[in-house]
């Protein structure tokens, strides 16, 4: 990868932008996890699970990082090719906004044992620093009860609801909007 180029690392996995030689791995993440991922997430077409959506758009999302506009991330496990989930800062807007929607998912067999909370522990603060944000956004569909914990834990404060905001899975559904300054974030962080 590019030497500027964001790659975080715990202990347990490697956060980064995905490379042609990832293409493989990233079919294989959406495709086993197809069932599980579609309640939160919009209709996909058949193209969306092939080599070639995906060897264009690997290529897209690195563009996109260095005009600014995304930065859409893969969390792989440490060591190995093998995707794991996915953190996207999507709709970065700068002037007076300074922000972005941040957006993630997680395999079903890694659920429940702090993958998302530790990646986002990374991540974030990237943001702030590095991406120069001041404030993060988030939308939860309500009875997504463990996003919106997840969210809380990581000091995300409710702002609202959002009626049928988002297509999710061919429905316009109601959403709960969160967000994160970094103001809040540095008072977290430093207690």
């Amino acid at each position: 990868m590019g030497s500027n180029l964001p790659e975080l690392v715990s202990s347990r996995f490697c956060v980064r932008l995905g490379e042609l030689a990832d293409v493989a791995a990233i079919v294989q993440y959406y495709t086993a996890n197809q069932a599980h991922l579609q309640p939160y997430e919009p209709i996909r077409s058949a193209v969306f699970y092939s080599q070639w959506y995906w060897s264009n758009e690997v290529e897209a999302r690195v563009q996109q990082f260095y005009a600014d506009k995304s930065l859409r991330l893969f969390i792989f496990e440490r060591d190995r090719r093998q995707i794991i989930g996915v953190v996207n800062f999507n709709c970065i807007v700068r002037g007076f906004r300074q922000s972005a929607s941040l957006g993630y998912s997680l395999a079903a067999d890694k659920q429940g044992q702090g993958y998302m909370s530790e990646a986002l522990s990374l991540v974030l603060p990237y943001a702030f620093e590095n991406l120069k944000l001041r404030r993060i956004t988030a939308a939860y569909m309500p009875h997504n009860t463990r996003s919106g914990k997840l969210l809380q834990r990581m000091g995300f404060r409710i702002d609202g609801r959002a009626h049928h905001y988002l297509q999710i899975n061919g429905r316009w559904e109601d959403h709960i909007l969160t967000s994160l300054v970094k103001s809040a974030w540095q008072s977290q962080t430093e207690s």
